[in-house]
């Protein structure tokens, strides 16, 4: 049977492509399960978004439903992702790991009638915030461990629906293909809700024109073929996802992996071994960290080829990075220190095959992309937003500059307004915010030729190649007390750089002469550090405020001031006595900073470093390894460099 009738304009009509030319011939995706990878073709992956597809009318919905989606990535998400597409509902992603507050408002903001829970953990949820989401009349799960004694027909799982839709198939069997090509480009297809780093969340409305062309687009940079493998495991609550991994999944033909579970990502990946991958730029500070302490913890021969040839790796990244043609002395010792260090580390991290590795987000620091360069490893920095459906500028093959966030894609353009504020315009530009009218207007522009503009609301300016240098959130620029003008930003990312480092924000303001920063341990990294040097600890707050630990940092941001401009040096920090948290809502759910929240919480900590204090005193709860809490009190060291 033909499934493509006209010129594919959206998502699923681009898959019915891709089964038209596949069938039973050709892997779509696959899913590791019990230890064995399972394979399914894009025949399989029709006959399961179908019947859900079909499933879904009989239950009532309509044209432009939204349809809240939660939980982890896998073949179910996929094909119910595509299957409420076909019937032309919007998926609403929502984090994993939102709190049942966060799900209440985006399912009731978004107006969803119905919701994709996978198991009972999110149902769970969902069930707990039901008299706050009325206009949700089901909630589909696929993942039934745990539900089996639930009695409540409000939960309705997976199998039931693609039973009812099994029923519409047979009665009328061209349903579904009918019901796909009635969908147009402008119609839209995801409803995702940027991070709110200063309000609520908002949802930004993405055709499925903005999908397809971000694909095509990225096609004409970074070519990907059918037997190109991609690891889905970023969260679809994120752009990142869609546009790198879905769009593409049915624009190129690329095979979907989906993970066995979050906590084997990382062997899954290496597993796979893909020919691209896209990490945010937590993901990629955090194997930084893992490389560099695992390094220090290796044995002696090893931590010297590791010392001999990384300045090797970093002076060839140099060499190709430039343009200039490295010798025949250099590209001798590259090929050994690639044989005996960086290819060995590639594939422990599962980047054997590849040829581009992204990152997206917050901008990575210049440290981190030239790291991997030494690794023989392509990483490529993509700058954009959810209103952008991801990224509208990019690095390009013999076009990378460590500093930059790299040059507009096709199509596209790039300009600085008159306050230094980044704008960008193109077809991936989105359509609004879903119920905000007054936000939509504030953040697109028109100009003299009719062009629209997304107005990011980030600082930078274009350098004289025409890459585009990222500074920070203009609303983040601080200016001190003598005029001088910094990026926190900038000086958190070099921190985080360093393994022991987890988070860092950096502080000033206009009645405030120099720069004093709050500074995140990562947990895991000190604790196996402080292991190796047999000194013990109890708790976060305990091992944070050891004077070893204090000097480990001190010489981590000692170092980093070296690189700075004097106004931009951190003059004092504190370590914390606690990780910031999302759930506390310190940062949002992809990771970035709240700096409102956290000037307002710690605002006697901040008060203190800038009052010249020795110590400030505060408090926070513990949590030991059998479950128990206590609060305990505690005095923070300031240290003045």
């Amino acid at each position: 049977m033909t499934y493509t009738i006209n010129e594919p304009q959206t998502l699923p009509q681009y898959f019915l492509q891709q089964v038209d030319k596949y069938g039973d011939r050709k892997v779509a995706l696959r899913q590791k399960e019990f230890g064995i990878w399972r394979e399914f073709t894009w025949q399989d992956s029709l006959d399961q978004v179908e019947l859900f597809a079909l499933g879904l009318i009989r239950l009532g919905v309509q044209q432009g439903d939204k349809i809240c989606t939660i939980g982890d990535n896998d073949r179910y998400y996929l094909w119910a992702y595509l299957g409420l597409l076909a019937v032309g509902g919007t998926q609403v992603g929502i984090y994993t790991d939102a709190i049942p507050k966060e799900v209440a408002y985006i399912a009731g903001h978004s107006d969803s009638t119905f919701a994709l829970a996978k198991d009972q953990e999110q149902c769970d949820k969902l069930l707990e915030i039901r008299d706050q989401i009325p206009g949700l009349k089901r909630v589909i799960y696929w993942d039934d461990k745990g539900l089996w004694n639930y009695d409540d027909s409000w939960l309705i799982s997976f199998n039931d629906v693609q039973a009812l839709g099994r029923e519409l198939a047979a009665n009328e069997p061209d349903r579904f293909v009918t019901e796909t090509w009635l969908g147009t480009g402008e119609d839209t297809a995801v409803l995702c809700y940027t991070s709110g780093t200063t309000g609520l969340p908002k949802g930004a409305m993405l055709s499925h024109n903005n999908l397809m062309t971000s694909a095509a687009l990225f096609q004409q940079i970074d070519p990907r073929y059918d037997s190109d493998n991609h690891v889905s495991l970023l969260p679809l609550g994120w752009i990142g996802e869609h546009a790198l991994g879905i769009a593409p999944h049915v624009y190129t033909g690329i095979i979907i992996n989906f993970p066995e579970a979050p906590e084997t990502v990382r062997e899954n990946v290496r597993e796979i071994a893909p020919e691209s991958i896209l990490y945010n730029s937590r993901l990629w500070e955090n194997l930084v960290g893992m490389i560099q302490v695992r390094i220090n913890e290796t044995t002696w021969l090893n931590r010297k080829l590791h010392d001999t040839f990384l300045p090797v790796g970093y002076q060839m990244a140099d060499k190709r990075l430039n343009n200039e043609t490295p010798g025949a002395w250099l590209h001798f010792k590259y090929r050994l220190g690639d044989r005996a260090v960086f290819a060995p580390i590639r594939d422990q991290l599962g980047l054997s095959r590849l040829r581009n590795a992204y990152t997206a987000g917050a901008a990575l620091s210049p440290d981190v992309i030239r790291f991997f360069h030494a690794l023989g490893i392509n990483l490529k920095q993509v700058y954009g937003s959810t209103e952008v459906t991801g990224g509208l500028t990019m690095h390009q093959d013999s076009d990378i500059k460590f500093a930059s966030v790299g040059k507009p894609i096709p199509n596209s353009d790039v300009m600085i307004a008159e306050d230094g504020e980044i704008r960008l315009t193109g077809p991936t530009v989105f359509q609004g915010y879903y119920k905000n009218e007054a936000a939509t207007q504030a953040a697109l522009w028109q100009d003299d030729n009719g062009r629209c503009w997304f107005c990011t609301g980030d600082a930078g300016y274009v350098d004289d190649d025409g890459h585009l240098i990222y500074l920070d959130r203009v609303k983040d620029m601080i200016t001190l007390a003598n005029g001088e003008r910094f990026s926190p930003q900038f000086i958190q990312g070099r921190l985080k750089f360093n393994p022991y480092i987890r988070d860092v924000m950096a502080l000033g303001g206009p009645t405030r002469d120099f720069v004093t920063a709050l500074v995140v341990i990562d947990y895991g990294n000190v604790g196996n550090w402080a292991e190796h040097n047999h000194f013990n600890y109890t708790t976060f707050m305990d091992l944070a405020q050891k004077d070893e630990v204090y000097a480990l940092v001190e010489t981590a941001v000692t170092q980093v001031n070296a690189s700075l401009p004097p106004a931009g040096r951190v003059r004092r920090f504190v370590l914390m006595h606690k990780e910031f948290d999302a759930d506390e809502a310190e940062m949002t759910r992809s990771r970035k900073l709240r700096r409102g929240v956290l000037y307002e919480k710690y605002g006697e900590i901040i008060t203190a470093m800038y009052a010249g204090d020795e110590t400030v005193e505060v408090s926070g709860t513990v949590v030991y390894q059998d479950g128990s809490e206590a609060t305990m009190e505690s005095s923070l060291k300031i240290v003045s460099l």
